[in-house]
């Protein structure tokens, strides 16, 4: 028995001396817990880390002027700052009392529909965007422009845009993944109402940072009956309506306070077309209006300035805090900013 007991006795022994002693026990503990610590250090540092990256790429780029937050370009197709002096427009009259503005900025030289809106949208003239045609590519042959357009910066910065246009040939500036909201016209040439009822539906329900809205009609009437005709002047009238109702959607979502408004167009014309080399059809109005804009002011009171088309781009550029258009032909017209803050 009591061999028995010894050799029971010894097993044990041997057993418990094959487990860890309570100083190894604590060693092994401090180990552990010292990785645990390390390994959760490491994973604290990358979420932070990698919150501070999200926050850094959301982020919307610092605005000279705080209170601008959204911009509107209007371009109404074909209006010649004479007709639209001469025509009943209280809206448009209304954003150039409070607003800067000249009836004498300038188009490209090609002053047609398609190379003069790549221009204003992109900043640069007709060569280097190299939008030179007027019409409908064929299907399976899309040509881009050959910079980025405003929605590209735009959207590259993390704001949402729209391009709203009343010509299919506006497609050619819906390069894919760079326009958030697109409403685009199916056939050739629709109508201002289609135009009018797009920009409310997405202005109200989206609130783009960046909106485009182009109207066809004013160009329809002078190509159909004559620039400066009345039945021109009357659609120039009924377009002023129309923009007030974009004007409307701006307030009805809460951002008109908040948005720089441009107005202006691609082109004029004479008889019933327009083209290059004919200063009735290169001319065209300009009028910027919004929270920080001098109020009623005259661009050419400064006679060393000429306002371009490209101006465009690189003045909204400037109050989105983009960086410009790289070899923009453009200029940011600060002349037109009663204060900014750098």
């Amino acid at each position: 028995m009591g061999g028995k007991r010894e050799s029971e006795a010894g097993a044990w022994k041997a057993e418990l001396s094959q487990l860890p002693t309570l100083r190894d026990r604590g060693r092994a503990g401090r180990v552990g817990r010292m990785i645990f610590f390390r390994g959760f250090v490491f994973i604290l540092c990358g979420v932070v880390f990698l919150r501070a990256q999200t926050a850094t790429e959301t982020a919307p780029p610092a605005r000279p002027i705080a209170a601008i937050e959204h911009v509107l370009i209007v371009s109404i197709d074909g209006l010649r700052p004479d007709r639209a002096l001469l025509a009943d427009m209280p809206v448009l009259r209304g954003l150039v009392r409070e607003g800067a503005y000249t009836f004498w900025a300038k188009t490209t030289d090609m002053a047609v529909t398609l190379p003069s809106h790549t221009s204003m949208l992109t900043g640069v003239v007709p060569e280097k965007h190299g939008v030179v045609w007027n019409s409908d590519l064929p299907i399976g042959k899309p040509m881009w422009p050959r910079v980025p357009t405003l929605f590209e910066l735009a959207g590259n910065a993390g704001y949402s845009t729209a391009l709203i246009a009343g010509k299919s040939k506006f497609s050619a500036l819906n390069k894919p993944g760079t326009v958030t909201y697109a409403a685009i016209a199916d056939q050739p040439k629709s109508g201002n109402a289609e135009v009018v009822a797009n920009a409310v539906r997405i202005i109200t329900a989206h609130r783009p940072t960046l909106v485009f809205v182009h109207f066809p009609d004013v160009d329809s009437a002078g190509h159909k009956f004559g620039w400066g005709s009345a039945e021109q002047l009357a659609m120039i009238e009924e377009n002023d309506r129309q923009l007030g109702e974009v004007l409307a959607a701006l307030s009805a979502a809460g951002i008109r306070e908040k948005t720089a408004i441009f107005v202006t167009a691609d082109h004029g014309g004479a008889g019933k077309n327009h083209g290059p080399l004919d200063p009735r059809s290169a001319h065209i109005p300009w009028v910027l209006n919004g929270p920080g804009i001098k109020r009623g002011f005259d661009l050419t009171g400064d006679a060393l300035l000429s306002v371009r088309t490209e101006d465009t781009v690189a003045t909204a550029c400037f109050l989105l805090g983009l960086a410009p258009q790289p070899d923009s032909d453009g200029r940011v017209l600060g002349e037109a900013f009663a204060k900014v803050s750098r």
